[in-house]
């Protein structure tokens, strides 16, 4: 039975989330939070993955403890055990600082097959986590997987888009593959399995349970070799519109006048 992994990422609603300009960050409680919808469609791959070989899906998420509701709902989606890192040191965390965290709890949890990652987070947007993780465990890995061309208890044969050229790679377990949005439809859950999901149990691990694999000084900020120095935000700018009703040339005439009225267009004099 294989063992696949789902590290999943909670984030805030992108289009109503608020910025703090002087912490240079996110302001997380701003908006309502929702699971990394890449991630979902990781946790869709894996769900595939074990309804043709079989297997158990363990989902990781590292955040703050209301973190929780994400799980929940990635359990409600199917998966089988779920854990929470959620600790102090853990905060303000790097994608390096963050792929150490995750990379310790997979060597935790022990022997896996497969780690199945969303390409990136609509809130951080780097794509750097899944290749990290691989890199820390020294395992194969594949990036922007947009198809999965064969599944079997040995590996993978997967179709992966990089700068617009597709390219088809074998992967043999343990190893790593990061998903598009292009590679399958998330389902929705089951009311019955939303149920269910409320009553769930959610393991929380802290520093204390990672600390015989990891020094302190590589977590959270302390272990974060980037920062955000400034934080720019580009001001919201109105358009405004124009309906022509005149016949077509005549309103063709008025398009290019009022184009250059506006310094679009050099207008004729």
């Amino acid at each position: 039975m294989l063992k696949i992994i789902v590290p999943v990422k909670q984030v805030p609603d992108i289009e109503n989330v608020e910025f703090d300009r002087e912490e240079g960050r996110i302001d997380r409680g701003s908006a309502e939070s929702k699971p990394n919808p890449f991630d979902l469609n990781a946790l869709e791959e894996a769900l595939l993955l074990k309804e043709e070989v079989g297997g158990e899906i363990i989902t990781v998420s590292m955040g703050p403890p209301y973190a929780e509701s994400t799980l929940r709902k990635i359990l409600a989606r199917g998966a089988d055990r779920a854990i929470l890192l959620t600790d102090k040191s853990f905060a303000a965390a790097d994608t390096l600082s963050t792929s150490m965290t995750l990379a310790t709890t997979i060597k935790r949890i022990g022997d896996f097959d497969l780690i199945v990652c969303g390409e990136k987070t609509v809130d951080g947007d780097t794509g750097q986590v899944g290749p990290e993780i691989a890199e820390l465990l020294d395992i194969p890995h594949v990036a922007f997987v947009s198809e999965v061309l064969e599944r079997n208890d040995s590996g993978l044969k997967v179709s992966s888009d990089v700068w617009g050229k597709d390219y088809v790679k074998r992967l043999e377990f343990p190893a790593l593959i990061t998903v598009t949005k292009d590679v399958n439809e998330p389902r929705l859950p089951k009311l019955r399995d939303m149920l269910d999901a409320r009553e769930a149990e959610i393991e929380r691990w802290g520093f204390d349970d990672l600390s015989s694999l990891l020094e302190r000084d590589r977590v959270g900020l302390k272990g974060s070799p980037t920062s955000v120095d400034e934080m720019e935000i580009a001001p919201e700018v109105e358009g405004k519109g124009e309906i022509f009703r005149d016949d077509p040339p005549e309103a063709a005439s008025k398009l290019v006048r009022g184009l250059g009225d506006e310094g679009v267009l050099e207008a004729d004099k």
